[in-house]
């Protein structure tokens, strides 16, 4: 029996990158040997067992035949003679095709280490046309590492076209495409996930919504960048180097699906984007299984994100109602995420990127003016029920109003 340290662990090594998983393959061994160490099985589809007493995940070496359709339509032989090279050639990318040796020896037989050299993701053999979620596994590693410059192999985007355009991608299940798509958006470059998907097809397939902004015109005067699709990506961008929120992320890439709502002769106008966005957007969440959470920004800023563009213009009765309905007084945290999301609009434009957002601050300041109003002092006046209400709204409008002069 022989235990290996294979896949990302080896690969992040390599890279100088922090370590965050160990996976193992144990080759020569059997299920019962396992666990009769002590070793706990888990896996459904094939023996994976945890480590006694480190947890850690180790795999029996196994070799994958395909027998259907879908990532699910294998057949997985792991008897205890499949070899490591066996196991490591059923992988994605030569960069995830190597293992390590208890003695610190890298075992690389699909020349791993020379793609991360010469920075190439590359398939390890045919059988990547096997496995339709490979697809957007690989735009996930290049937008994990193109900051260090690593670009995809041009015989392994062929191999992805391919796949998208013989209907492969229709057999993913929605808890698999949103798992790559919320790994992606963790990444320092998600943008490069999105444009790689449209770039090889599965964008078209699997959220038309957001694949149709490209080649829709804004208005040149606020949107120097014109295309929507690429105004879409710069707002990512943005939103990437302010925070390492998640639903800031996605909600960036969501605020815009209205305009593909627009129909084409209004173009480069968009009236009414806002609103129309959010079935949209709603349609797409629930079809891809969408936390609530996710869904619930993305739809907030679609909603308000021109108001908040807006903010020196609005009237004071008009920012109340904007921070009623970003639910601000309930859930600042919610409106910290929406004032982010729309800062990163405002800079997701060329020759905005490094502007400060003052519409924003003064939206937060508003919200600080306004949150702690004494109800007891009103209630003693006798103000009470919808009446009480009234009032307060009476008093932080009151309150904006002196804050904007």
């Amino acid at each position: 029996m022989q235990i290996y340290l294979v896949g990302g662990a080896v690969r992040d090594q390599l890279l100088k990158l922090p370590v965050t998983d160990r996976d193992y393959v144990v080759v020569g061994a059997t299920p019962e040997q396992m666990q009769t160490q002590g070793y706990k099985e888990v896996g459904k589809d094939f023996p994976v067992f945890l480590h006694p007493k480190t947890g850690e995940e180790y795999a029996l070496a196994r070799t994958e035949r395909k027998s259907g359709k879908g990532y699910k339509g294998f057949s997985v032989d792991f008897s205890a003679d499949i070899t490591l090279e066996q196991d490591l050639i059923r992988r994605d990318l030569t960069i995830n095709a190597m293992a390590q040796a208890e003695d610190g020896s890298i075992i690389d037989p699909y020349n791993g280490q020379k793609d991360i050299k010469d920075k190439f993701l590359r398939h390890v053999s045919p059988a990547f046309a096997e496995d339709p979620l490979r697809v957007l596994r690989v735009a996930r590693f290049a937008a994990k590492l193109a900051h260090l410059d690593f670009v995809i192999a041009d015989e392994t985007l062929i191999l992805m076209q391919k796949l998208c355009e013989q209907g492969e991608l229709q057999h993913l299940t929605a808890e698999r495409v949103w798992a790559e798509t919320e790994k992606a958006l963790n990444t320092q470059s998600p943008q490069v996930y999105f444009e790689t998907l449209r770039l090889c097809g599965a964008l078209k397939i699997l959220m038309p919504e957001l694949d149709k902004l490209w080649g829709i015109p804004n208005p040149g005067k606020w949107h120097p960048e014109i295309d929507t699709g690429v105004h879409t990506m710069m707002v990512l961008e943005q939103a990437c180097k302010a925070t390492e929120d998640t639903q800031v992320r996605f909600a960036a890439v969501m605020h815009d699906l209205g305009k593909g709502k627009t129909p084409e002769k209004d173009w480069p106008q968009h009236r009414g984007h806002q609103e129309a966005g959010i079935p949209v957007i709603k349609q797409l969440c629930r079809r891809l299984k969408v936390p609530k959470n996710y869904e619930q920004l993305a739809c907030q800023v679609s909603k308000y994100h021109l108001h908040c563009h807006k903010m020196f213009e609005l009237r004071p009765k008009t920012i109340l109602k904007v921070l009623k309905g970003l639910s601000a007084f309930r859930n600042p945290n919610l409106l910290e995420q929406f004032i982010a999301t729309c800062q990163a609009d405002f800079n997701g434009r060329l020759g905005n990127e490094h502007l400060e957002y003052e519409q924003g601050k003064l939206l937060w300041q508003c919200y600080q003016t306004t949150k702690d109003i004494d109800t007891q002092a009103l209630m003693e006046k006798g103000f009470e029920g919808q009446k009480l209400g009234e009032e307060i709204d009476r008093v932080r409008v009151q309150l904006i109003k002196q804050l904007k002069d």
